[in-house]
Parts: C-alpha cells; sequence; structure tokens
C-alpha cells in the first residue's frame, strides 16, 4: 500500500467517524434529550395536579360517589403507568441500537484485523501479498 493512500483512507475514516458522530448527537437529542425531558415533566405535573386536585376536591364537596372517584384514580393511576412504560420503550429501543452499532463497528474491526494478521503473515513468510483478500 502506498502511504499516500494511506494517509487518503486515514481521512476518511476520520470524516466517516465525525459524520456518524454528529449523526449520533442529533439521534440522542431527539430520543431523550432536553425536548423529551420537557415533555415528561409536563404529563408527569399533568398527572399529579389531576389526582391531587380530584382528591381534594372528593375530601371537600364529594361531586362524585366515592366508587367513581376511586375508579377515576385508578385510571389515571393506569395512564401514568402506561406513560413510563412507553418511556422506557423508548429508552430499550436506543440502548438496543447502540449496542447493535456497536457490535457491527466490533464485527467489521475484527475482519480488518484478520486481513491485515493474514497479509502480514504472507509478506513475512516471503510471498506475494494476495490479489483477492476475501
Amino acid at each position: 500500500m502506498d502511504p499516500a493512500d494511506f494517509g487518503k483512507s486515514v481521512d476518511q475514516e476520520i470524516d466517516d467517524f465525525n459524520r456518524e458522530r454528529a449523526r449520533i448527537r442529533e439521534l440522542i437529542g431527539r430520543i431523550g434529550g432536553v425536548r423529551y425531558s420537557r415533555i415528561d415533566s409536563l404529563v408527569n405535573l399533568g398527572f399529579i395536579v389531576l389526582v391531587v386536585g380530584l382528591f381534594f376536591l372528593e375530601i371537600t364537596l364529594h361531586p362524585f360517589p366515592t366508587t367513581v372517584s376511586i375508579e377515576i384514580g385508578v385510571f389515571l393511576v393506569s395512564m401514568k403507568i402506561v406513560w413510563m412504560i412507553h418511556a422506557n420503550q423508548r429508552y430499550n429501543h436506543f440502548v438496543f441500537w447502540v449496542l447493535n452499532s456497536i457490535e457491527f463497528r466490533l464485527n467489521a474491526n475484527a475482519r480488518s484485523l484478520d486481513e491485515l494478521s493474514k497479509t502480514v503473515a504472507l509478506l513475512r513468510d516471503g510471498g506475494e501479498k494476495p490479489l483477492d483478500t476475501q
């Protein structure tokens, strides 16, 4: 391999790495960034206001029968649990994506290392580099 070609491939690898890093930063911002935490905070605040407000409304004015108030409370808590499960699934999907990307990169590096090891072994034995390394 010509040293000039090596420099070009390293520069290309660095550019590819920087593009991928920028793409990952954008995805992290969309999936679990500040915007999502604001939405999550608003939903949490909404649930708290509803549950506490209905609790004090029921204690002071008794606008609903007791069983209806309990059913409303159970419904609101159930909806909060569904919201938490949804947020957890988004996080797990992101973690899976990151781990899958790491595995893909490790496999590519392992293949490159195997090819380099074969080429070094051939050169050490005095042979020529094979035309097709695949």
